[in-house]
């Protein structure tokens, strides 16, 4: 497990390597990509709940026509 000691020291050398002013602009950037992936992640399982409902529909339409057959 990362100890507070650990997070301190990896972030003095990231501030090292990077310096005071482009960390705001990764920060940026890796907050657009988490915004992407939930996004992409949220589309998925709308395309699935879709999907199911439209599977169900179709499912329901077969029923209706089988049981207006067997009254005919």
């Amino acid at each position: 497990m990362i100890g507070t000691t650990e997070i301190i020291i990896i972030l003095i050398i990231v501030l090292i390597l990077f310096g005071g002013k482009k960390i705001p602009e990764l920060m940026k950037g890796l907050g657009k990509g988490v915004k992407s992936f939930k996004d992409g992640v949220n589309g998925i399982e709308d395309e699935n709940a879709k999907d199911e409902t439209r599977k169900k529909e179709e499912g329901d339409e077969k029923s209706s026509k089988a049981d207006k057959a067997d009254k005919q």
